[in-house]
């Protein structure tokens, strides 16, 4: 149904307006909104953030070390997870234990500050994991234009860049977890957290928009790593860039682009390799689309990591994930993912793509099921999720036939505010 320039300009003022109600009770319109094609996940998460914002402000100028300071806000989001994950292998002796706890997937606490003439900070600490997350300053010239200087993530990897309080199948895919997640001589650690300067932008009322940034070229994701003056295996800068379009019609809103990095001396076979002259390619290329109660997100990755295989080769990793998901009521979603992954020849383990599963031998293949249902209690600000999982590696690096799969399920409970 087409709506009126009006009516979305009501609503979206109706939105920014509820910062005068409980925050549970704006979440739930913003996700009708978002349902609705009125509104994109990623103009919902502005909105959010802004309500967060807005509801914190302190009504006076703060006081205290920094006299520019006038406006200070406290976030924080909480999420206790269970995984159960058991573990069957063929063709290899490994009989690895089964996976079966209960922890802390992930305990943030945010400080934002407003310290004038478009300038201001974001600080997250997780407790969870004893480090941080992000730990930038910002200048805002333009609603459509800024710049972060400091510690977060990098746009290449789509779904790495969407906030963790909106993941619709609890973790990220395993082809996202293989591309991103901290290089072990396996993993590619290509994309997540950089400490450098990142720059974006819109092209007016187009719908195009765009990214830069040049940082260092490691993940940096502990307080060693982000505070290091470097070494040899990390002087040079890290290159990124990316170009995209998002738009609406009707209820159908689309966001969609591609992006790369360039990572010098991050390549090679295994960690002890890094700074020794092998450079490290990441490509991405991905869509979001929504359309009343449905979603849909996709994604290709492709890495080119110069003699990345431990013949000494060079490697092209590369893989897909398709994630539709569906309201079947106003609060309960049901999600449904399959990813596939083909190190060419590099080599990964359960352990590498599946959070808390055991590990179950180097392989050079994986996929994996992913089926779940979420509860949004109060939108995303109170909401619990379940899910089955189901991952598989096969055909080990020396080419032997081996399997390994995981099978189990997952479930967390989320709170933010």
């Amino acid at each position: 149904m087409n709506r009126s320039p009006f009516f979305v300009a009501f609503l979206l003022c109706a939105c920014l307006g509820l910062k005068t109600l409980r925050a549970q009770d704006s979440g739930a319109l913003i996700n009708a909104l978002v349902r609705k094609g009125i509104l994109s996940n990623q103009e919902a998460e502005d909105i959010r953030a802004e309500l967060l914002r807005e509801s914190a402000v302190v009504p006076s100028v703060v006081y205290g070390g920094a006299k520019s300071t006038h406006r200070l806000s406290v976030g924080g989001r909480l999420q206790l997870q269970y995984s159960h994950l058991d573990m069957d292998t063929a063709g290899t002796a490994l009989d690895p234990a089964a996976t079966n706890h209960v922890f802390l997937r992930r305990v943030y606490l945010t400080l934002k500050a407003g310290l004038g003439g478009d300038w201001g900070t974001v600080l997250t600490y997780d407790f969870a994991a004893a480090g941080y997350d992000d730990a930038f300053i910002e200048w805002k010239p333009s609603p459509d234009f800024f710049f972060n200087f400091g510690l977060r993530k990098v746009n290449v990897a789509y779904e790495e860049r969407a906030s963790s309080g909106n993941i619709r199948a609890i973790e990220r895919s395993s082809l996202t977890r293989y591309f991103v997640e901290s290089n072990n001589g396996r993993r590619l650690g290509a994309a997540g957290y950089r400490i450098g300067a990142f720059v974006e932008g819109k092209v007016g009322s187009t719908g195009l928009f765009y990214n830069v940034a040049i940082t260092n070229p490691e993940r940096s994701e502990s307080f060693s790593l982000g505070s290091s003056s470097g070494d040899a295996s990390n002087n040079r800068a890290a290159y990124w860039g990316g170009i995209g379009m998002t738009g609406k019609n009707g209820s159908l809103a689309w966001t969609t682009g591609i992006g790369a990095g360039r990572l010098p001396d991050q390549g090679g076979s295994g960690t002890a390799n890094l700074g020794r002259g092998s450079d490290l390619s990441i490509y991405s290329a991905y869509v979001d689309v929504t359309s009343d109660r449905f979603t849909f997100l996709g994604e290709y990755l492709q890495g080119d990591v110069e003699r990345g295989t431990p013949a000494g080769s060079d490697a092209k990793p590369r893989g897909y994930f398709l994630q539709p998901s569906v309201f079947v009521t106003e609060s309960i979603e049901v999600v449904l993912r399959y990813s596939s992954l083909n190190t060419d020849g590099r080599g990964v383990t359960l352990a590498d793509v599946i959070r808390s599963s055991p590990t179950g031998g180097v392989m050079n293949r994986s996929e994996e099921w992913y089926a779940g249902a979420n509860l949004y209690l109060r939108g995303n600000d109170l909401k619990y999720q379940l899910g089955v999982t189901s991952a598989k590696t096969r055909e080990t690096t020396a080419g032997a036939p081996a399997e390994a799969e995981a099978l189990g399920v997952r479930s967390q409970l989320q709170v933010q505010f």
